[in-house]
């Protein structure tokens, strides 16, 4: 039976997925994120993915946002059947304008712990609006995200040093994405009206995109 690995985005879990819908004839892993050292890379924690969840050749990775970057890095790693990327970017390339303003201000290095897992109220303004119930939930992983996992994503992603894309790419993503702004992406599929959580509320749109290229 074919593995498909779901890996969630900054500050969620897999319950991310909960409204994407995959064909029955695949094994559907969830990755859960596993504590990583200050010193880890993008690449070097993803390496750690690979041995945990013994992720091997022609198996197929779904990357949320950060998950996606990561699905990358274990794509450069290990000749993946398909990588899916949902709301994310492939290189550095497609980084927006202010990664590099927050590479000069580090200010995540000084943010306090319970600010980084409670600034809910920032959610639909940055995010995209949602349903009540996919804000409680949206809420919920957050809250229950380890703050030194989240220090030590925000570092590692806004230093990602990336230019090759692997093969075997397909990445979807929204035309209204606040995080990753469309006009930096290439070689992607555009969802109208998407934000950074379609995941959630285009889920019946992203579902008939991923039939489709599961079916290549």
């Amino acid at each position: 039976m074919s593995r498909i690995f779901l890996i969630a985005g900054m500050g969620a879990d897999t319950r991310i997925y909960n409204n994407i819908e995959l064909p029955s004839e695949y094994e559907v892993i969830p990755v859960d994120w596993i504590e990583p050292h200050k010193t880890d890379t993008l690449s070097t924690y993803s390496q750690k993915l690979i041995y945990q969840y013994d992720i091997r050749p022609k198996d197929i990775i779904i990357g949320n946002s950060l998950g996606g970057m990561i699905a990358v890095e274990i794509g450069k790693k290990i000749p993946l059947k398909k990588i899916i990327l949902i709301s994310s970017i492939k290189t550095t390339d497609e980084a927006p304008a202010y990664y590099k303003l927050f590479r000069a201000l580090p200010i995540y290095k000084i943010i306090p712990n319970k600010v980084i897992t409670s600034a809910g109220f920032l959610i639909q303004p940055i995010f995209g609006k949602m349903s009540d119930a996919d804000l409680w939930l949206f809420n919920d992983m957050r809250r229950n995200t380890s703050p030194i996992f989240l220090r030590w994503a925000m570092g590692a992603s806004l230093n990602w040093d990336s230019t090759t894309i692997p093969a075997n790419v397909h990445h979807i993503h929204g035309d209204k994405d606040r995080i990753f702004p469309v006009k930096n992406l290439k070689g992607t599929t555009i969802l109208k009206d998407g934000t950074h959580i379609m995941i959630f509320n285009c889920a019946k749109e992203i579902n008939k995109w991923l039939k489709s290229i599961l079916k290549k």
